[in-house]
């Protein structure tokens, strides 16, 4: 029996099912999350089917979550996707259901849960979902709301198919998403709007990042100048992508500190491989897109960082890194 039909039986078993995925979430995070629930409520409406987290304001177009109590876990089947760690699981209540699995597209170097899928060749988690509903025998339907949810997720995480994780599958299971009569263009609009504060804050980063000898580029954006953007921190997830869109820069880290002093790195990349680099700092992820965090950042943490990314831009060949 396959891990798809281990996973169906279990969906299958269970009246409730609560759905989790990780913190400071992206469209995918949202996008999975809410496709496998709909997908789920749509086949079994007798189920009670939760989707638990933080909301984002910026992303509800996608879906918002359910506030749920401690109780509504005992007995239930607890499903957390695209989500590499536990420490980044959002909401910890996820241990106190009576089964857990885990679905993801993010390397597996933490393998928790009873049952667990990780496929690193996916897209993204949303495209494991449709996956995961073509190999169910017809156990599991898409409908036009799924769709929508799933759609999301594959263009926010291919970087509407401009990253070279878009295979030749993610392309003929996004075609099925279009056959639901989905507001694609509509949705590649809404991952592309900036605020007025963002394109100020853009223009911010595109003054003040640096770009090092082997063209690997850093900024650090602190608390206090985050508040004058009236962003919060997740607000400045569109900034990311910001300093890779110079032509010359290969690699690239975002420091964002957090309210609480403590600092986020997005850590990305043109071709060379920075996910080794995000383990160092206690992070993970894709080998071109990664995170991490860090407690402090002195000055000379900074420069010992820098010169890590330094290093790996200076090495890399040009090669592809899929």
């Amino acid at each position: 029996m396959s891990i798809q039909a281990d996973i169906i039986e279990q969906i299958e078993k269970f009246k409730t099912i609560i759905i989790h995925r990780h913190e400071d979430p992206d469209p995918d995070a949202f996008g999975s999350q809410a496709g496998l629930a709909e997908v789920i409520r749509n086949c079994f409406p007798d189920k009670n089917v939760y989707q638990v987290g933080e909301n984002n304001a910026s992303l509800e177009w996608i879906t918002t979550e359910d506030k749920i109590d401690d109780k509504v876990y005992d007995g239930a089947l607890v499903i957390v996707i695209d989500t590499a760690n536990t420490p980044r699981i959002d909401d910890q209540r996820y241990k106190k259901g009576a089964f857990l699995i885990k679905i993801d597209h993010h390397p597996n170097d933490d393998a928790y849960g009873d049952l667990t899928w990780v496929k690193t060749d996916a897209s993204s988690s949303s495209e494991l979902i449709i996956d995961l509903v073509n190999n169910s025998n017809g156990k599991l339907v898409l409908n036009k709301k799924a769709a929508e949810a799933l759609y999301a997720g594959i263009i926010g995480d291919t970087g509407r198919f401009m990253f070279n994780n878009t295979s030749a599958h993610t392309l003929r299971v996004t075609a099925q998403l279009f056959e639901f009569g989905i507001d694609a263009a509509w949705m590649n609009r809404k991952l592309d709007e900036i605020t007025p504060g963002i394109a100020k804050l853009s223009a911010y980063v595109w003054d003040n990042m640096t770009i090092t000898e082997h063209h690997a580029a850093y900024i650090v954006l602190k608390h206090d100048l985050i508040k004058n953007y009236k962003l919060g921190a997740a607000g400045t997830a569109p900034i990311v992508s910001v300093l890779g869109k110079i032509d010359t820069v290969k690699c690239w880290t975002l420091f964002v500190q957090e309210e609480d002093g403590t600092y986020r790195l997005n850590i990305r990349s043109k071709g060379p491989i920075i996910n080794g680099l995000a383990k160092e700092y206690g992070g993970g992820g894709h080998p071109l897109a990664s995170g991490a965090k860090m407690d402090t950042l002195t000055d000379e943490q900074l420069k010992e960082y820098v010169a890590k990314l330094d290093k790996i831009a200076a090495t890399y060949t040009g090669e592809d890194n899929d």
